[in-house]
């Protein structure tokens, strides 16, 4: 159920969920004693076992989305450790999980932790992490930034070159922005939470600037030739994703066309 790699220091931890024709990675990494993000509650006992053979000083989590937190409660009554969030999550890690009923079934039921706020740094027993507020796919996101090794974690900063579909509370203009500021940082190698380890992390996320750019150029121009947000949509997206049905919306490419829209006019 899990793969396990190892890149430069750092164990990549690799598990699939898998419902309704919907089937999504998504991965943690251990370097240096940190674990970095805890998955999805529906992986945890297949993850239990490599909490127990590794000794995990803390955890700094990306942001508070389900498949990110999801196992954070079991290490802090279990292993008794510090978890790191961006301040604005704390509260939303100390209540029950109050995500949609579809996310509760296919990433499970995130129990409540107490997490710290970040500072501008993170030390881990080594190395010094640079946390970099990135906001976009949601706005307690950071990324974990190594100058001396010019490792990133990005969390779900790129995922993919060219998003079909996005969250209704995202933002692509923001996500260009973060995009622009993460790229002012000296780094090459690049730990993607969705899409795994990127031996070339720079290029790769200046691909996705570029496909954001052009696509928002695109939606603006369709919009100053007369074409409603449906139109649009059903012009750059005429296939809908899976994904669209099963979250009933909440995941929908209508939220890239309203998002660039929505800083244009």
């Amino acid at each position: 159920m899990l793969q396990i790699e190892e890149q430069n220091g750092v164990k990549t931890v690799k598990g699939t969920v898998t419902a309704q024709g919907v089937s999504i990675s998504v991965y943690m990494y251990f370097v240096d004693g940190m674990l970095i993000d805890t998955s999805t509650v529906q992986l945890q006992r297949w993850l239990i076992p490599f909490y127990e053979e590794h000794n995990i000083d803390m955890v700094s989590l990306t942001h508070w989305h389900e498949d990110h937190t999801g196992t954070a409660a079991w290490l802090q009554k279990n292993k008794d450790i510090p978890i790191h969030i961006h301040p604005m999550s704390i509260e939303i890690c100390r209540q029950p999980a109050s995500y949609a009923q579809y996310r509760k079934k296919f990433w499970g039921v995130r129990e409540p932790f107490e997490a710290l706020p970040y500072d501008k740094k993170v030390e881990s027993r080594s190395r010094s992490w640079d946390v970099i507020h990135t906001p976009g796919h949601s706005a307690d996101h950071v990324s974990l930034y190594e100058a001396e090794t010019g490792i990133l974690f990005s969390g779900d900063l790129f995922v993919s070159p060219k998003p079909k579909l996005i969250l209704k509370d995202e933002s692509i203009p923001l996500t260009i922005a973060t995009i622009r500021n993460v790229l002012t940082y000296d780094f090459e190698e690049m730990f993607c939470s969705h899409s795994g380890y990127h031996h070339n992390g720079r290029k790769v996320l200046q691909n996705k600037l570029n496909c954001l750019e052009e696509l928002s150029g695109e939606i603006i121009h369709l919009h100053e030739q007369g074409l409603s947000m449906n139109e649009i949509n059903q012009e750059i997206y005429p296939r809908p994703q899976p994904m669209q049905a099963l979250s009933n919306g909440e995941w929908d490419s209508i939220h890239i066309v309203r998002s660039v829209l929505g800083e244009y006019v």
